[in-house]
């Protein structure tokens, strides 16, 4: 036999542990990108990124495996892969899609804030504060805030509705306040349906954030819901209970400021 067909016989029994490497490079890349994906903070998480995009672009000159490179880096193909995670899990074209809108502030501080200050309320449940997509809620009982079929702020609730003005004060969102009933009927001297209590209510308590705790009425926004948007069965006393309410919600975008009108120039004399 040849010595060249000797040489061309001979099987490299290593091979295994090139796909091997790559097998957990991939693997650790995967962890990487689920860790970073499950931050909570926005900071940490991109630090994360921006330093596993460097890591690859340093391990470029010593051959990083081009399935890792069209998952968390690499130039684009033809396919858009590739370039930062450009298709990959938590890629530039996904956190850019993901990313709120530059008008969009964050209320988690605020939640934090709320929910520390009101604990006692919350407690008693007098109070409830969630985070929602439309923006931060404020769920104010009308038990505690308000006589019955009546639309007058008890003054013994001011120092929980001044830690609510303080945390709106904070935070330049537009704000919304919406009146909530049962379904019970209403008809008095006062208020003709619930329609009425429901509004009477949020102005109600507008009022008072804006004349007694100084929140801008240019950011207040008044809604009356009546029975239309039950938290809970209106078929019990408990359920009724939880749905009367009125619920301030600190909006989750920025108002737009409108342009001011063109000047406007003066007429020419005749």
């Amino acid at each position: 036999m040849s010595r060249r067909n000797k040489h061309e016989g001979h099987e490299n029994h290593e091979r295994w542990l090139v796909s091997y490497a790559d097998f957990i490079t991939l693997l650790f890349a995967f962890f990487v990108v689920m860790f970073a994906s499950s931050q909570t903070d926005k900071s940490k998480a991109r630090q994360i990124s921006e330093a596993v995009e460097k890591a690859l672009a340093d391990g470029k000159s010593v051959g990083v495996p081009p399935a890792v490179a069209k998952i968390l880096g690499g130039t684009v193909d033809d396919k858009g892969q590739g370039n930062a995670q450009m298709k990959g899990p938590g890629g530039a074209q996904r956190a850019t899609k993901d990313a709120p809108p530059d008008d969009v502030v964050e209320l988690m501080p605020s939640l934090k804030v709320l929910s520390s200050t009101l604990e006692q309320e919350i407690k008693e449940g007098k109070v409830e504060v969630s985070l929602e997509p439309r923006g931060l809620v404020v769920s104010l009982k009308q038990a505690a805030f308000f006589p019955s079929g009546g639309d007058v702020v008890d003054p013994a609730t001011y120092p929980t509705i001044e830690k609510l003005a303080e945390a709106l004060n904070a935070v330049g969102n537009p704000v919304r306040i919406e009146g909530h009933t049962d379904s019970q009927p209403i008809h008095t001297a006062r208020f003709q349906s619930n329609w009425e209590l429901s509004a009477a209510r949020a102005i109600a308590m507008m009022n008072v954030l804006v004349n007694k705790f100084k929140v801008d009425e240019k950011r207040m926004g008044i809604v009356g819901y009546a029975d239309t948007e039950p938290e809970a069965d209106n078929d019990s006393p408990e359920g009724r209970a939880k749905n009367r309410r009125v619920d301030v919600v600190i909006a989750n975008r920025l108002v737009k400021q409108p342009k001011p009108p063109a000047a406007t120039p003066p007429a020419a004399s005749k």
